[in-house]
């Protein structure tokens, strides 16, 4: 990144906070620090960076929601001790049992965290093909992060989903409904999203990357479609899996909206010029480089992704 580049990126990263602490000021709990984006409802933000032994695999958001008479977590962060510390946040706050721990989908930054909670014996919750999916995939994180992680990695363990959902079901925590709905492929081909119907607060998690380039690891046309359903849901707020909470809903979606949208255009143009794959990922993307954290990390794997399903249309 150039040096006008990181200077821009610093404006924008300062506006965003700007008018982040302007709705939700960040509240210094014992763990971790998270934002009361709405009443009951807490965010622990993950950095913007890949995975490592630095940061403990503390790079997606996080949180859990406080009903009347249970909480909900969702996502219990990307280590053992990421979790335990988002487990000591809770009880700073509340009381009440952690009955409930919701799982958006396998990737390891959102799930390796389930451990700390198993004193508290929650439900897990799951789309339908998460537990498939963590059998196939735990194996290979595991194994990633112990060498990203080192000490912390010896108590990484997959999580056992004890509740999958295939459509939609509702959780009471008191008073307080949660909706959680399963999505066809788009991000993962095991997306779930979660819904506060008190505050109207949508937690997208990964089916929303904002100021982090989105990963492919579902299907981009998919992921398309998705994103448009979701764009109909009457939400105040939405809770990405990367990035800041907004209140600006559906226009969230936008940015991330217009990369996919030009990855499919860019790839199709590809593929009818009769290019390879190799082009493809030289040149695809590339106009959308000033707009994302991490694009030299991310945008080549999405090309690559996206001119394979794109191939066989």
């Amino acid at each position: 990144m150039t040096g006008m580049a990181r200077v821009a990126w610093a404006a924008v990263i300062a506006l965003t906070l700007v008018a982040e602490l302007a709705v939700s000021p960040r509240v210094m709990a014992s763990g971790l620090p998270v934002d009361e984006v709405a009443q009951g409802v807490f965010v622990h933000r993950g950095v913007h960076e890949d995975a490592s032994n630095a940061n403990l695999g503390d790079i997606a958001n996080i949180g859990f929601i406080v009903g009347g008479k249970a909480v909900a977590v969702i996502d219990p962060g990307g280590s053992p001790r990421v979790g335990g510390l988002l487990r000591e946040t809770v009880r700073s706050f509340t009381d009440k049992p952690i009955r409930y721990l919701i799982l958006t989908h396998a990737h390891p930054y959102h799930v390796f965290g389930a451990s700390a909670f198993a004193a508290d014996k929650p439900r897990i919750f799951g789309h339908a093909k998460l537990p498939s999916a963590i059998a196939r995939r735990s194996a290979y994180y595991i194994s990633t992060f112990t060498g990203i992680l080192g000490v912390e990695a010896k108590a990484l363990k997959p999580p056992a989903v004890t509740d999958t959902v295939s459509d939609r079901l509702e959780l009471d925590l008191g008073g307080r409904t949660l909706v959680l709905r399963a999505h066809p492929t788009a991000h993962t081909d095991h997306d779930l999203t979660v819904f506060d119907t008190q505050t109207q607060t949508l937690w997208a998690s990964d089916l929303l990357f904002r100021e982090r380039i989105p990963v492919v690891d579902g299907s981009i046309k998919g992921w398309l479609r998705v994103g448009e359903h979701l764009s109909t849901i009457s939400a105040q707020r939405v809770v990405p899996g990367h990035g800041p909470v907004s209140a600006d809903w559906p226009e969230a979606l936008a940015d991330q909206r217009r990369y996919l949208e030009i990855l499919v255009r860019d790839v199709r143009a590809v593929l009818k010029a009769n290019g390879t794959l190799e082009s493809a990922v030289a040149t695809v993307g590339e106009e959308e480089r000033p707009h994302w954290l991490l694009f030299d990390d991310y945008n080549k794997r999405n090309v690559t992704a996206s001119f394979v399903e794109l191939e066989w249309e």
